[in-house]
């Protein structure tokens, strides 16, 4: 336990100095990291950086683009809530799995621990490599065209990116024997669409009056403020992805507990 706890305060201050993670977004990650590692040693922090590293990859990739979309309010370094809302779940079912002295039961707190990682992959693959994409997304809902970086927006692209990150941590999931790939790799993609679902609906969506934009920031960049157009207040973007993996946990886990056999 001592040696998981050590190996992330290593790996969160180096994402701290890399500015990939803010101070307090360094201590949330130590906290999923060292309760990961200390419950599932290598084969669980294997399956938490299959996750971790591709996602830190992709951000940098194309950030001048990435910037210009300022009405989204996703940029910089992710901060405590946002390390939370996509680890959060995870770090819950492997602790869970502490608990449990059946296989069985224990086979699906670790199913559920990888899709809800398989889940946040899967949304951030899709939003980092979707973002990049040329051409206008379309409303996961209406299908109408709408801006880029949008919450509810999909394109071809990044439905594709979804399913690849999805698959990474299933894969890395099955190899390091965590849980078995079927379950882990629809959890993710199940909970990406629920992220996507939830972000074109019930997601707070704000318009600013003078630039005549919608946007999810407030005030808005013009320094406007911005009035509710759509969704909730209080629904932002990190509890969008807190459902998406609780989504990807839940249908890791059933899929498991049906399944002829478990890992």
């Amino acid at each position: 336990m001592v040696i998981g706890i050590l190996f992330a305060a290593i790996v969160a201050s180096i994402a701290w100095r890399a500015h990939a993670l803010t101070a307090s977004g360094a201590i949330a990650a130590w906290s999923v990291g060292a309760v990961t590692y200390g419950v599932a040693g290598w084969p669980g922090a294997a399956v938490l950086f299959a996750f971790f590293i591709p996602s830190i990859i992709l951000s940098r990739v194309g950030r001048a683009r990435k910037l210009a979309l300022v009405d989204i309010g996703k940029h910089g370094a992710r901060d405590a809530w946002q390390v939370l809302a996509n680890g959060g779940i995870a770090a819950f079912c492997i602790a869970l799995s502490a608990l449990h002295t059946a296989h069985a039961l224990a086979a699906i707190s670790f199913a559920a621990f990888a899709g809800a990682f398989a889940a946040a992959s899967s949304d951030t693959w899709g939003t980092e490599i979707g973002t990049l994409v040329r051409g206008k997304p379309r409303s996961i809902l209406s299908f109408q065209p709408i801006d880029s970086g949008l919450s509810g927006g999909i394109t071809v692209g990044g439905t594709l990116a979804e399913i690849a990150g999805s698959t990474f941590v299933a894969l890395i999931a099955m190899l390091v024997g965590i849980a078995a790939f079927i379950p882990v790799v629809v959890g993710g993609f199940a909970g990406a669409l629920v992220d996507s679902i939830l972000g074109g609906s019930l997601q707070a969506l704000r318009w600013c009056p003078v630039c005549e934009k919608a946007c999810e920031i407030d005030p808005h960049r013009c320094g406007t403020a911005t009035t509710l157009r759509r969704g909730a207040g209080w629904l932002r973007n990190d509890g969008v992805n807190f459902a998406a993996t609780l989504t990807g946990a839940a249908v890791a886990g059933i899929l498991t507990a049906f399944m002829p056999t478990s890992h």
